[in-house]
C-alpha cells in the first residue's frame, strides 16, 4: 500500500507526495493566512405557533455565511414566507430595501415576483403550502454590511418548486435572523406546522 509523505518548503506550501506505484503524482497545497471558522448550527425551532420564528443575536462577528433551513413549513395565511436580517444585541430587524425575486414552478405554469421587505421563499403563498428547502446568506462587502440571499425549496402538498435570489445592505453588522410570513414586512400570518433552523459560519 503506499504511504504519503508530507514535506515542506521555504515558500511556506505543503507538498503531498504519494511514492511511486505506476507513476507519481505530486501535488502542492498553497500556503494561505485567515481565521478557519467552524460551521456551526443553531437551535432548531418547531415552526407550529407564533407570528416569527425568531434567532435573534446569535449571529457572531465573524461570521460570513449564514443558512436557513425549512423543514414542512407553512402558515395559516396567504403573505409570503421571507427571511428578515436584524442588527444590534436587541434585533432592529430591516424590513424595506431588499432587492430581488423569486420564482415558482406548478407544471408548465411558472409564477415569479419581486419583493423588497424581506428575503421571499417564494412567489406567492397559500394556507395549505408545506414548505421544504434550503436558503443561503452570504456576506458580500463587510464595509457596507451588504448580504446577498438564494433559495431553493419545493412543496411536499403539491408539485412546486421554487427559487429565489437578492441582496440587501443593512445599517449595522448582521446579528439575527427571522422568518416571517407577511404582505407587508411585518409579522403577520400564524405558523402551524414545521422546523426552522440555521447554520453559520
Amino acid at each position: 500500500m503506499a504511504s504519503v509523505v508530507l514535506s515542506g518548503d521555504t515558500s511556506g506550501s505543503i507538498t503531498v507526495a504519494a511514492p511511486a506505484v505506476a507513476g507519481s503524482n505530486t501535488q502542492t497545497l498553497v500556503a494561505a493566512t485567515g481565521t478557519l471558522a467552524p460551521l456551526i448550527s443553531g437551535t432548531a425551532v418547531a415552526s407550529t405557533s407564533g407570528t416569527a420564528i425568531n434567532f435573534d443575536n446569535v449571529i457572531p462577528s465573524w461570521a460570513k455565511r449564514v443558512i436557513v433551513m425549512f423543514q414542512g413549513v407553512s402558515t395559516n395565511g396567504t403573505g409570503i414566507i421571507q427571511v428578515q436580517l436584524g442588527t444590534g444585541t436587541t434585533p432592529t430587524y430591516t424590513i424595506t430595501g431588499y432587492l430581488g425575486g423569486a420564482m415558482s414552478v406548478q407544471s408548465t405554469s411558472p409564477t415569479s415576483a419581486n419583493y423588497t421587505t424581506g428575503f421571499g421563499l417564494v412567489p406567492q403563498q397559500a394556507a395549505a403550502a408545506i414548505h421544504h428547502g434550503v436558503m443561503t446568506i452570504s456576506l458580500v462587502n463587510a464595509s457596507t454590511n451588504a448580504w446577498a440571499a438564494s433559495s431553493t425549496s419545493s412543496r411536499s402538498d403539491l408539485a412546486q418548486s421554487g427559487s429565489s435570489a437578492g441582496t440587501i445592505a443593512l445599517a449595522a453588522a448582521l446579528t439575527s435572523v427571522r422568518v416571517i410570513g407577511s404582505a407587508t414586512g411585518s409579522p403577520s400570518d400564524t405558523f402551524d406546522a414545521g422546523t426552522i433552523n440555521i447554520l453559520y459560519e
